[in-house]
């Protein structure tokens, strides 16, 4: 297998589309123009492609969010929007927070349920406490402690399995003037902190869909500004004025779009707690088959799917990809989001991106459409103001998990059905978006073309582009994305119609967080779909770091282990700064539709707990382990025959 590994000289510059470095390639003068790409002698000018990746969080919960509320969240919009474009902010535990480095974007997406519910139930009014449900609430909240734990899961089983009281909550919904208040300071408080080329804000919410526990959330996030936000309140789930079918959402987006001429899109997240019916095949859980409106409405709306959050990884699972030894990443799989079901296997196929991506092939080939050709990113879902996605800087899922002593002594969830350790909080993640110009009309039209990646915290700079004709030398020219673009198609694109005799060729490259840890491998997944209608998916190595060989079986040989684990600490000293090849598919069939998308693995490095442990004093937990690889996933680009 071919392998190419660049140097780590352009380390220094990881925020360009791909350093220029001099050097002579050997070439007659003559042939220059053809070698350079470039529209200018500068390389820089006259570029119409985007130059580097913008960092942001698509998902955070702030006081606003009753559940988060509950928890003892006190950190509003603002604060929020402070600490995400780099200042220190006070947590709700009282400690000082701050990022490493500012994010570039964010989407506050509070639950549109029940806005404005937490505030006034904390203040005990008696627009809640003069019901039985609310009254109890509002006591549990404010014993604090425990106790206010236990009442904020009270109320979250208690709304996902539909039985709020309606008429306590009507108050708080689309109508009521409470509900229009708040809303108005969400769009007010993304406008006063829009800075357009600097910090982008995107209006937007949650759409909290459960059924019976099953987790079908979608957050909403508009193209524009506050004049067409103003001309709707969020779509809600609770009847008579929501819904829990995605078909509804899709309809209200729709709406949306007339009614303002302007956009939006909406992303699945956590389809790992779905208990099965995130990714349906044949029919919706409503038991409505799936036929060509469905297909076709989940593939205009649904643009995003988020990959990787603090609930944990959704990309692939080892029952479902027993022969990828990196399926297993922050796995949750023991049941519904508030364990009231507990997890089978059976479910699992209609959860996981990996599957949907491989299903949405056979749907195409059935009904016309791909319902699940979505672009990959990442979130935090913290539920804390607080989008920390680094493990030395992890302030956990809610408030109640902020940095403490006592963090790890309790379990995050647990009952009859399951349980789930704090230890197993993910630190994760965010998404890079290759987007122009750091605004809100650039960064969603990205979003929109798909030009996006997930990362489990590390901002590392990943390009993936597939084509026909790639070489080592549109690699090694030091300026790859000029060919990139003129010869082929980034991430989230389409090949069509493979020419006679030729297989896709795909240009990867990678470079590491520059405050972060060395790369270990690329990878690049396939998924296909062959002449009887079976799905397949293989993973290969693709470039390495260091002399390591495959085994007679193909399998790399790990990249070895720095982790101080009494010091939560890990040294560079093995993987590589940057990696990258061009890769030919060897097992190429121009009759079977394919997708094909890079996954990028760091070195091991220390989970969060290694630092609570260093810092605190604490016990690292029975079983947790003491080192993980990190990684980032783009989305990818899909091949179509000729039909």
């Amino acid at each position: 297998m071919k392998v190419a590994m660049l140097g780590a000289t352009s380390i220094l510059a990881l925020t360009l589309a791909f350093p220029a470095a001099a050097q002579d390639i050997g070439m007659p003068s003559d042939n220059l123009s053809a070698a350079y790409t470039g529209k200018a002698y500068s390389p820089y000018a006259k570029r119409t492609f985007p130059e580097r990746p913008l960092w942001g969080d698509s998902h955070l919960h702030t006081s606003l969010s009753m559940d988060a509320g509950g928890f003892g969240n006190r950190v509003g919009l603002r604060d929020a929007y402070r600490l995400a474009r780099g200042e220190e902010i006070t947590a709700s535990s009282g400690q000082p927070v701050r990022l490493s480095r500012p994010l570039d974007w964010l989407a506050i997406t509070d639950h549109s349920d029940g806005m404005g519910f937490i505030i006034d139930t904390l203040a005990a009014v008696p627009l809640v406490t003069q019901y039985e449900q609310g009254a109890r609430w509002s006591k549990g909240f404010n014993a604090g402690g425990q106790e206010a734990v236990d009442t904020t899961l009270d109320l979250i089983g208690t709304f996902s399995q539909g039985k709020v009281d309606p008429e306590m909550f009507a108050n708080y919904s689309p109508g009521s003037r409470r509900y229009a208040t708040i809303w108005e300071d969400v769009i007010q408080a993304a406008e006063e902190f829009n800075d357009p080329g600097r910090f982008t804000t995107f209006i937007g919410f949650e759409w909290t869909s459960l059924v019976k526990g099953g987790n079908m959330h979608r957050n909403v996030i508009f193209r524009d500004g506050a004049d067409r936000a103003r001309q709707v309140v969020p779509f809600t789930t609770q009847a008579p004025i929501g819904s829990t079918d995605p078909l509804d959402l899709y309809k209200y987006l729709e709406d949306y779009e007339a009614k303002t001429n302007g956009a939006a899109m909406a992303f699945a997240h956590n389809g790992n707690l779905s208990n099965g019916i995130m990714f349906p095949v044949d029919a919706q859980y409503t038991g409505r088959k799936l036929d060509k409106k469905y297909v076709e409405q989940r593939a205009k709306w649904e643009r995003m799917y988020e990959i990787t959050q603090i609930k944990g990884d959704g990309e692939a699972h080892p029952f479902l990809s027993p022969d990828d030894e990196f399926a297993d990443y922050g796995t949750w799989d023991k049941g519904n989001l508030d364990l009231s079901q507990a997890k089978t296997n059976d479910m699992l196929q209609y959860e996981y991106a990996r599957e949907a991506l491989k299903n949405g092939l056979a749907i195409e080939k059935k009904l016309g459409t791909n319902p699940y050709k979505f672009g990959i990113g990442g979130a935090t879902d913290s539920h804390t103001s607080l989008p920390t996605a680094e493990e030395d800087n992890f302030f956990g899922k809610h408030t109640g998990y902020e940095p403490s002593p006592g963090r790890l002594t309790h379990p995050f969830m647990k009952n009859e059905n399951g349980e789930l350790f704090a230890w197993q909080m993910v630190a994760s993640g965010y998404t890079a978006v290759w987007a122009r110009e750091n605004t809100r009309t650039s960064l969603f039209d990205a979003m929109d073309r798909k030009e996006i990646y997930a990362t489990t915290g590390p901002r590392m700079v990943v390009r993936f582009f597939g084509g026909w004709d790639y070489t080592e030398q549109d690699l090694n020219s030091r300026q790859p994305a000029f060919a990139g673009y003129s010869k082929g198609v980034p991430m989230g694109g389409d090949l069509v119609n493979a020419p006679e005799g030729k297989a896709p060729t795909f240009m990867v490259y990678a470079l590491r967080d520059p405050i972060g840890a060395n790369l270990d491998r690329v990878q690049i997944v396939k998924g296909w779909l062959d002449a009887q209608g079976k799905t397949h998916e293989k993973v290969y190595d693709v470039a390495w770091s260091g002399d390591r060989k495959p085994d007679e079986k193909g399998k790399l040989p790990a990249v070895g282990n720095t982790v101080d684990v009494k010091n939560a600490n890990w040294t560079n000293t093995i993987g590589a700064a940057e990696l990258g090849t061009v890769w030919t598919d060897p097992d190429f069939d121009p009759k079977q539709r394919a997708f094909y998308y890079t996954r990028v693995i760091e070195i091991p490095t220390p989970p969060w707990y290694l630092y609570d442990a260093f810092r605190l004093g604490t016990k690292i937990p029975k079983d947790a382990p003491t080192s993980q690889q990190e990684r980032g996933y783009t989305t990818p680009i899909w091949y179509t025959p000729k039909q």
